[in-house]
């Protein structure tokens, strides 16, 4: 069972930059796959980046790439979304997920434990 709680949402300016960071529970943080998902208003949740076990290999979505970088600490169970250069239709709640697996995902229901999330506004 693994637990996550996201924090450091905000108001943030076009052009800007925050760092999201996801706190997880239990001793078998290392043995799961990261993701980062995001739910605009009115809209499906969707994916933003994955990274995998090790912290060693990363995907990204097109709309985030070379803006956003995920990243992890197995030692200190988190793992963290920079975000540089935030557009305001990155506007969204930001949720952090766990899953126990070798590949990366990228896809939300092939996730098992998921944080509350946080708000995340970017103001143009």
């Amino acid at each position: 069972q693994v637990q996550l709680v996201e924090s450091g949402g905000g108001l943030v300016q076009a052009g800007g930059s925050l760092m999201l960071s996801c706190a997880a529970s239990g001793r078998t943080f290392s043995t799961h796959v990261m993701g980062w998902f995001r739910q605009p208003p009115g809209k499906e949740r969707e994916f933003v980046a994955t990274i995998s076990r090790s912290g060693l290999t990363t995907v990204y979505a097109n709309s985030v790439k070379g803006r956003f970088t995920i990243s992890r600490d197995n030692a200190k169970n988190m793992a963290y979304l920079q975000m540089n250069n935030p557009k305001p239709e990155d506007t969204a709640v930001y949720y952090c997920a766990a899953a126990r697996v070798e590949l990366l995902l990228t896809h939300p229901n092939e996730y098992n434990y998921w944080g509350q999330g946080t708000q995340v506004t970017v103001s143009s």
